[in-house]
């Protein structure tokens, strides 16, 4: 007997030494129940790394061994993201925010991707049971954030996608898939409803959707149709798990001048700004706060932040298309994510949500399944580091 075979047999996994066989029953292996258990765990977690086909990095040379340093101090996931979220711990991330593959809209030529299912509601179930494995990993405190675009039926045009330009592994699709059943399919030229379809699977798996925000394009690309108007919007869905969560208020400037009154106060000439917690005063209550002329000091800061944001798109020219600019993710992670939180991005792309986060001071996760994009993403998060 070699002494591999000896040491196989009379030590433990932790190296102490076992009893001497006697002969009768099993051998046994372990010198007691909590070896036995860590060792079943150190399995499991292999074998389900090896199933997910998980690789983790923290930098563009650097394959990390396990989940955990990239929670420590931020990385890349390669591999789907459901696969990936699967070896996620419970209640490990503060803020989700990402922009998923619109449906019938592009084919990144990568098995597995999202985005080339048959019908648009195989597309929002598929996209629903990622972020219920979102929502599992989400603090209870923490927020969700989605952009999403809709398509048109019959077309190979999203509502004025800004990912339309041409780039690194995509290819345009012509025509999507045949709906399978015409009851389900909208007419051809008709918009398919898909983020209003998907905010309302949220909302019946148990998600919040406390806003509904519009993301105003004002360089929108110009299209060559002449039976409908130019879209030049998308959406951004604010979604949280429970009802007391983390949030930062954002504020705007005035719209309007205000007229000097005399010392720090101001005429209230259009019904619209008064001091945020004010008691309230006279026998009409709040209402009469709202009087026209009424003194008031309006907040230095501004007014709350409105649901309309007028972003221009910015393309990046490194040749990945799908690139969102960098101050749509400013503000959602400036209220929802607290300094030094996590931000995750399981779509991440071309990486500018963890560029974002990086810049504001919080840490980052990044879920691709294309490798390309994620050597992309590793660029730009160098440079910007």
């Amino acid at each position: 007997m070699s002494k591999l075979q000896h040491d196989r047999i009379h030590n433990c996994v932790c190296g102490k030494p076992l009893p001497a066989h006697s002969g009768k029953g099993r051998k046994k292996r372990f010198c007691s129940a909590a070896c036995k258990q860590s060792q079943y765990r150190n399995r499991l977690v292999v074998k389900r790394n090896a199933k997910h086909s998980v690789r983790y990095l923290l930098n563009s040379v650097e394959q990390v061994p396990s989940l955990q340093l990239v929670l420590q101090s931020g990385g890349i996931c390669q591999g789907e993201a459901y696969n990936v979220l699967k070896t996620f711990p419970d209640n490990c991330i503060d803020m989700v925010m990402t922009s998923p593959p619109y449906w019938a809209l592009r084919d990144y030529g990568v098995e597995g991707q999202l985005g080339l299912e048959n019908t648009s509601e195989e597309y929002i179930l598929k996209l629903c049971d990622i972020f219920d494995e979102v929502k599992r990993v989400l603090k209870d405190t923490g927020s969700c954030w989605v952009n999403l675009g809709d398509t048109y039926s019959g077309s190979s045009n999203g509502s004025n996608d800004y990912r339309e330009q041409d780039g690194l592994g995509a290819t345009p699709l012509l025509r999507y898939k045949g709906q399978a059943s015409r009851k389900t399919c909208p007419p051809n030229k008709s918009l398919c409803l898909i983020p209003f379809r998907f905010a309302i699977e949220m909302v019946n798996r148990g998600w919040i959707l406390r806003n509904t925000i519009i993301w105003h394009k004002p360089n929108c690309t110009p299209k060559s149709m002449k039976d409908r108007f130019t879209d030049d919007f998308e959406y951004l869905f604010f979604f949280v798990k429970s009802k007391k969560y983390y949030f930062e208020q954002q504020f705007e400037p005035y719209t309007e001048p205000l007229n000097r009154w005399g010392g720090e106060t101001f005429r209230n000439s259009s019904h619209k700004y008064i001091d945020i917690g004010e008691k309230k005063l006279g026998k009409f209550g709040a209402t009469s706060m709202f009087r026209k002329g009424r003194p008031v000091r309006p907040n230095p800061l501004g007014r709350n932040k409105r649901c309309v944001w007028s972003i221009p798109t910015k393309p990046y020219p490194g040749a990945h298309f799908a690139v969102y600019p960098n101050k749509l993710c400013e503000t959602p992670i400036k209220a929802g994510c607290p300094p030094g939180g996590i931000v995750l991005d399981p779509f991440m792309g071309s990486g500018t949500t963890c560029v974002a986060a990086s810049q504001l001071g919080r840490r980052y996760i990044g879920i691709e399944l294309n490798e390309e994009y994620v050597n992309l993403a590793q660029q730009r998060l160098d440079q910007a580091s």
